[in-house]
Formats: structure tokens, C-alpha cells, sequence
């Protein structure tokens, strides 16, 4: 399991706690250049931490996967460190591959489950907007870009993962629609997440991973 983290320390306990021990057998908190003690604070509650000095999602994503290269999983999780998600909802996004009825998992954000607050009405919009091109582009109706997923290691590492940014999710997505792999989405909560979003929390914020996420669905769509 990946969880990119920066500055999360106030949540990144909670995270790591909640995972459910007889499904995840290693978590990786990567720590993308934290001014806190969020290091301090995982490796407390039992995860192996490693630094990524460069910053981006995708970048602390990389380094977690190469991290694995030395003891390749069958499957591999990603959720943030900021506890939005809940960790005890991995069998969710686990449970089409385990049955191998699927290559790729996203944990779908149901408005139905989401709390309410937890994502503000810019991001909803960008969400919304990027899911519509997608479709447009690929020919895939998503419901959600959520980075709540999982993924065979074998598929993972057949997609070449580059962006080091906020376009991570996306080009994951594309990419494995390219190579035409079996994509499911399965029903997650949401909630208010702890501590100030590096995204969502400012319309500036948004509007930059928006660009990083339109530029990487594009950029993809051409190859």
C-alpha cells in the first residue's frame, strides 16, 4: 500500500491504523518533503517511510513504486494520507480483483456517501469537467477520479507512470483504457479531511491541478 503524504501528521496516524491488517501486508508512507513530524508520527504507528524530496502526488507515487521494485506486491493500494478516505473500505476497492473481475479498482465518491463540506464546489466542478473529457476523448463514462484505487503491480508497472504531479490519477486511467484493461469503479465514502487540502483548499490550488489534470488527458489522448 501507497500513501503519498505531506504535512500530514495530525492524520496520518489515523490513516495507518484504520488499515485492515489481514489485507494490506506493507504500507509505505512517502513522505514528499514534510515540515511536520509526519515521519516521525507513521513510523510510531508502524508503516516504513521513505522521503521524496521532489514534490508532486505523482512524484511521492513514483517513489513508492519503486520502492516496491525490490519486493513487487501482487496488488497495490493507493489512498491519500489526509483521511477523507477510509482505509477500512479497502476490501471495497480490493475485492473485483481478488475475483479477477477487474485489473483496476477506483473507489468512487458516491454523493450519497460523501459528507457534507468535504469537497468544495470548484473541485466538484474540475472533477465534473475532467470526467467529461475523459469521456469524450475515450469513450469511458467514469463517476469519479478518486485516488482511492487499486491496481495489479503487473498492470501497474505495464503503464509507465510518469506524471509527477496532480495528473497522476488520471493518466492512470487513461493509459490502462488505452491498453484496454478491465476498469471497475466501486462506491466509497467521503469525508472532511484533516488538516487543509493542498488542492481543493484554495480556488488557486483547484485551478493548478485542473491544469495538470486537462494537460495529461490531452497529452495522452494523442499517443
Amino acid at each position: 500500500m501507497i500513501i503519498p503524504a505531506l504535512n500530514e501528521s495530525s492524520a496520518i496516524g489515523k490513516v495507518i491504523d484504520d488499515i485492515p491488517n489481514e489485507l494490506v501486508d506493507k504500507v509505505i508512507i512517502v513522505d514528499n518533503g514534510s515540515a511536520d513530524n509526519t515521519s516521525d508520527v507513521a513510523k510510531t504507528h508502524g508503516a516504513t517511510v521513505i522521503s521524496e524530496s521532489r514534490r508532486g502526488y505523482g512524484n511521492a507515487c513514483l517513489a513508492g513504486i519503486s520502492f516496491l521494485e525490490k519486493l513487487p506486491p501482487e496488488i497495490v493500494v493507493f489512498i491519500d494520507g489526509d483521511y477523507s478516505s477510509d482505509p477500512k473500505e479497502i476490501d471495497k476497492v480490493l475485492m473485483p480483483i481478488l475475483k479477477d473481475e477487474a485489473d483496476l479498482v477506483i473507489g468512487y465518491r458516491s454523493s450519497l456517501k460523501m459528507e457534507k463540506g468535504s469537497m468544495p464546489l470548484h473541485a466538484k466542478f474540475g472533477n465534473w469537467f475532467a470526467l467529461n473529457l475523459i469521456n469524450i476523448l475515450y469513450g469511458r463514462s467514469f463517476e469519479d477520479l478518486g485516488p482511492f484505487r487499486a491496481i495489479k503491480w503487473a498492470n501497474l508497472k505495464s503503464l509507465k507512470m510518469k506524471s509527477p504531479t496532480y495528473g497522476w490519477t488520471v493518466e492512470m486511467m487513461v493509459k490502462a483504457l488505452r491498453r484496454k484493461m478491465r476498469i471497475a469503479e466501486v462506491e466509497v465514502s467521503y469525508r472532511k479531511r484533516i488538516g487543509k487540502s493542498k488542492i481543493s483548499g484554495t480556488v488557486k490550488g483547484s485551478m493548478n491541478a485542473g491544469y495538470h489534470i486537462v494537460a495529461t488527458i490531452i497529452h495522452n489522448s494523442t499517443r
